[in-house]
């Protein structure tokens, strides 16, 4: 969504750079090319005014003037004014003291309240609630029956006594619904609401009598980060006539220019809580300001990232893994759990986006195909479990019996054991060369004193002039291994793209630092 303002910007700060220091006329082109850049993204004119304010007024501050690098300086400060205008820091939901606690979602017609409302259950069921999804929208036609097929996916139970397509009183429905709840004992109780095609005062009066009935500790305004500035005066006629604690944010994954997302908060003061970024009743989570800010500067979203990875990975599973690699066990049927695993946790080139410096890389990451890792899962899942565990016994009948079960070429399935060849020889070489910490640390000097107590003198020669010139010969090459230090992977690559680190420069710095100081000075003590 934001693919247009991070290019504008990645082109203003791109201009900064090597700059020794900025004048006046420096940061007036900066704010001018900035205030473009919001504009073009459809941000709110008052939010994107008090924004380049801000940038001006701290860019020709003493922290800027006495800077080294003034250009990260500009950066830094654009950074934290996203921050500020995205709401400041993360907010969560608050809770009542005496359960069940009520929330309430309202927004206009088509911003994805139904769908919400699952995805809201769904992340409340995760968190350890039993939430209780309640069918209140009793107007728009086959609402209750999308609501009850959403929390059934979900596994979240639904409150829908009334049939709804304009039968039944919601007012009653939301009154019942917390009677319920008590009985039953949910701790929430979500509440979804009738929309409308556009603002009237019919849908007013309806949500402000289900909020007096029920008394929500929270109302969330769902807001379709689609609708541009029309966001901003949808926004405003809710506050003042139900008014809402935070907002929820759908449809992110849209090619929209968002200016809905970067205005709201600023506008009308409230927080954004949550996120909607895709179709997937899992495409949900709590909103965090500075991760979003990063990713419009092209700064990557590490943090996300790793909290999707460890959702999709577990701590016992992936330690198993690792011991594998270094015991050179590594086999395909690995190989497929780990694809797998890491299909959880959404398409490939989302998550790519995340790593910093990617923001320059979009068209490489718009060719990413997900359906690349779907032929390979197919191709490992035609073999046999013997051929999973050796690929070796692979001959050329067997090959054309896999490529013809998973629908591929025969060409592409020996590319898929090349690969495959190639990546476990690096993690073989890299765990004997390099030194694997944790697991694979311990499985490889478990391997390595089995290997040695069982070959403890069965090479050894019975003449003892045979038996000194092999000890000469084991002495020498000991004294070139040490000469020489742990040797590079096969296949590492001299040159890497710019803006990503070079590993073979680093081991080789990492070797000529052996039996001496470090390559960049001595080690400071702490």
């Amino acid at each position: 969504m934001f693919d247009t303002l991070s290019s504008r910007l990645d082109k203003v700060f791109t201009s900064l750079r090597g700059r020794g220091r900025l004048t006046d006329a420096d940061i007036d082109a900066t704010a001018r090319e900035i205030r473009v850049a919001l504009l073009e993204a459809d941000v709110a004119l008052p939010v994107v005014r008090s924004f380049v304010a801000a940038i001006k007024e701290r860019a020709r501050g003493a922290d800027v003037s006495a800077s080294l690098n003034p250009a990260q300086q500009v950066i830094k400060i654009v950074n934290e004014e996203l921050v500020r205008i995205l709401g400041g820091g993360t907010t969560t939901l608050r809770f009542a003291k005496t359960p069940p606690t009520v929330i309430l979602l309202a927004g206009l017609q088509g911003t994805g309240k139904t769908t919400l409302a699952g995805k809201l259950g769904r992340w409340l069921s995760n968190q350890g609630h039993t939430p209780l999804l309640v069918a209140a929208d009793l107007q728009r036609p086959n609402a209750v029956n999308q609501l009850q097929v959403v929390g059934a996916r979900a596994g979240v139970e639904v409150f829908a006594p009334e049939p709804g397509n304009g039968v039944g009183d919601p007012v009653q429905v939301a009154r019942d619904a917390l009677a319920h709840a008590r009985r039953h004992v949910f701790d929430v109780v979500v509440v979804d609401t009738a929309g409308r095609l556009g603002v009237d005062e019919e849908m007013m009066r309806q949500a402000a009598d289900i909020r007096d009935a029920v008394s929500p500790d929270e109302i969330l305004f769902v807001l379709d980060a689609m609708i541009g500035q029309d966001a901003v005066a949808t926004a405003g006629a809710f506050a003042e006539g139900v008014g809402f604690s935070g907002v929820v944010l759908t449809k992110l994954d849209g090619d929209a220019r968002g200016g809905a997302a970067l205005s709201v908060a600023e506008v009308t003061g409230r927080p954004i809580m949550f996120a909607s970024t895709g179709e997937t009743l899992d495409d949900f989570d709590v909103f965090h300001p500075e991760r979003m800010a990063s990713r419009i500067l092209g700064m990557g979203d590490v943090l996300t990232l790793i909290e999707q990875a460890e959702k999709a990975f577990e701590a016992e599973q992936a330690e198993a893994m690792a011991a594998k690699m270094a015991a050179s066990e590594f086999t395909l049927e690995d190989f497929l759990d780990q694809m797998l695993t890491v299909r959880k946790m959404g398409p490939i080139g989302n998550l790519l986006g995340m790593l910093p410096g990617m923001g320059q890389m979009k068209e490489q990451l718009a060719q990413v195909d997900d359906r690349d890792i779907d032929r390979v899962v197919a191709i490992i899942r035609s073999m046999t479990p013997a051929e999973r565990h050796d690929p070796r016994i692979l001959q050329a009948s067997r090959k054309a019996r896999v490529a013809r079960g998973s629908g591929v070429t025969v060409t592409e399935v020996n590319q898929l054991l090349d690969r495959f060849t190639e990546a476990r020889k690096m993690m073989r070489q890299m765990a004997g060369g390099m030194g694997m910490p944790g697991a694979m640390g311990r499985a490889k000097a478990a391997s390595a004193r089995k290997t040695a107590k069982k070959g403890k003198g069965a090479n050894r020669k019975g003449n003892p002039a045979a038996r000194a010139a092999q000890a000469k010969a084991q002495k020498s090459a000991s004294q070139d291994r040490l000469a020489k230090g742990p040797g590079l992977p096969d296949g590492l690559p001299d040159g890497l793209p710019d803006g990503m680190p070079d590993l073979a420069a680093l081991m080789r710095q990492q070797q000529g630092g052996f039996g001496g100081p470090p390559p960049h000075g001595p080690r400071q003590g702490r």
